[in-house]
């Protein structure tokens, strides 16, 4: 019996440790908030060992509430473990919790909108239990290990897996390949360390750096004399939407029709690949990086740039004696960016007025939004060009409920757009959390019909359109290791423009191809070059 209880302590003791390590190495379950485990070790597992076998040996076994509240850190160390590895997966880059942080009601509050009551309830009850459920096998892990430390036998088997762990860690480091099944993770407590750094940093004002010189935007515009200007900048409109196959696949149908509502219409359409300044969110990053030609990455750089006087895109068609407007549907209260801008008419949701059926977050759709733009700047003459500036939301995370595409476009302003069959249609759809894929296609396939929609219904006007993705759909979608790439198509019927543009790299046609040779800030220096004739 004696050795049965042996092999018994030893198996416990090695579940405790096997627990642990588990614990804080798991990896993400792309595309899912679920984990998996990996083969991966861990330094701080490795740490613990060592400090319980010295306080054992040396000092005295912890106490039952010195380890209680060893397991309540060690619930931390979990958490953050699953914070950096599903937000890296999922959302494609790392999280700075200092601006991030201000985002999350508003995040929570969209991705609430479209889920199922239960499913919010389940998610809020989950993250009251989770730690304590986390807990409790934690606790029972690390008193098995002190309990079996009391054994010298136990304090040599561990210091000397220990010990290894930490010699792997240190080979790692200095950039020694090691075999997969010896592989030592990041430490969690690194993980914090890095973020605490980052919080410091911030809040210190440090990261007010200096920024670059202003680029030029000096342009006669003479290309586009006459003409209204139209900027979208699309939301989630990645690369990945034409490169990787299921979706490049389930879009093809739509971007043949947009391509021949294109051509039927008059015009041409060249296309080019652009470096975004962000991935996954924080669309206004884009934004300021294209409209001022300074490169915009973060938070910090963005406040900068808007506390000082600068010319951008908007001022430099003003120049040219052109009206300038934001079309702002997103924007649910003030903006005071516009100001920076220099735009003279910004249009938010209120004043945009939308009295329709509203689409899960968004109380408003695209295609409603184009057609205000039309009814507030377009349709009248005569007038002097616009430059219009207009970030589209239909597209955005989680893409779903789609609107439906209403062909009549006198109805769109109306507040009974679509009939009850349409809406009922609409309405019904729901969001796999674990493959937003098909809603990705399915909600630009939308922005697709309503873009060729309004060529059409426009099909007499003389407009240059550029259409830009602000960023890629996040990680969920995309996938780990997406480029920060995203389309960029410009739109017209003056063929002096697309030559220009194509002798810059752009392509003939929808599809932009090949690797970016673009900047987001680059952008806007290019467009006002090739738009110019002097």
């Amino acid at each position: 019996m004696s050795g049965l209880k042996a092999a018994l302590q030893w198996a416990m003791l090695a579940g405790a440790l096997a627990l642990l390590n588990a614990s804080l190495t798991f990896e993400n379950l792309w595309p899912t908030l679920s984990v998996r485990l990996s083969a991966a070790l861990s330094i701080e597992v490795a740490l613990c060992m060592l400090a319980i076998v010295v306080a054992v040996r040396w000092f005295r076994a912890p106490s039952p509430v010195a380890l209680r509240v060893l397991a309540a850190i060690w619930v931390v160390l979990v958490i953050g473990r699953y914070e950096d590895v599903t937000a890296r997966s999922l959302y494609g880059r790392d999280i700075n919790l200092y601006w991030d942080l201000r985002n999350l009601p508003s995040v929570g509050g969209m991705l609430s909108s479209v889920a199922k009551p239960w499913l919010v309830a389940a998610t809020i009850a989950a993250v009251a239990l989770v730690p304590i459920i986390i807990y409790l096998p934690l606790r029972w892990a690390l008193g098995r290990i002190t309990d079996a430390s009391k054994d010298l036998r136990v304090r040599r088997v561990l210091t000397t897996v220990a010990g290894g762990v930490l010699v792997v860690g240190v080979v790692q480091a200095l950039g020694v390949d090691v075999p997969r099944t010896l592989r030592i993770v990041e430490p969690v407590t690194a993980v914090y360390a890095r973020q605490a750094r980052q919080f410091a940093y911030e809040i210190s004002g440090a990261g007010l750096r200096a920024l670059p010189p202003a680029p030029t935007t000096r342009s006669n515009l003479g290309l586009v004399k006459g003409a209204d200007v139209l900027l979208l900048v699309v939301e989630s409109y990645g690369a990945v939407s034409w490169d990787r196959p299921a979706l490049a696949d389930a879009l093809a149908a739509s971007r043949t029709r947009l391509d021949t509502d294109i051509r039927d219409t008059g015009r041409r359409v060249v296309s080019a690949l652009v470096e975004s300044t962000t991935f996954g969110g924080k669309s206004w990053l884009a934004h300021v990086s294209l409209l001022s030609g300074t490169e915009v990455r973060d938070e910090q750089t963005s406040v900068r740039l808007m506390s000082q006087p600068r010319d951008t895109m908007v001022t430099a068609f003003s120049r040219q004696g052109y009206r300038t407007a934001a079309i702002m549907p997103g924007v649910r209260s003030s903006w005071p960016e516009g100001a920076f801008y220099g735009f003279d008419q910004i249009y938010d949701l209120a004043r945009l007025g939308y009295h329709g059926p509203s689409f899960g977050w968004w109380d408003i759709t695209d295609q409603f939004a184009l057609a205000r733009m039309d009814a507030l700047e377009i349709a009248s003459h005569p007038r002097q060009p616009v430059f219009v500036f207009f970030p589209t939301i239909s597209t955005h995370t989680p893409f779903t409920p789609a609107p439906p595409y209403q062909p009549d476009w006198s109805r769109i302003l109306t507040p009974t757009p679509y009939d009850d069959a349409e809406l009922a249609r609409a309405w019904a759809q729901e969001p796999d959390w674990f493959n937003l894929g098909p809603s990705y296609a399915h909600a630009l396939d939308y922005f697709y019909a309503s873009l060729g929609g309004y060529l059409r219904l426009r099909k007499d006007r003389d407009f240059v359109m550029v259409l830009i993705g602000d960023h890629q759909p996040p990680a969920m979608v995309s996938g780990e290791g997406a480029t920060w790439d995203v389309p960029v198509h410009v739109v017209t019927n003056r063929a002096q423009i697309v030559d220009r543009l194509l002798q810059r790299g752009f392509r003939e046609g929808l599809r932009p191809s090949g690797p970016s040779a673009i900047k987001m800030n680059g952008l806007l220096p290019l467009l006002l070059d090739a738009f110019g004739d002097d």
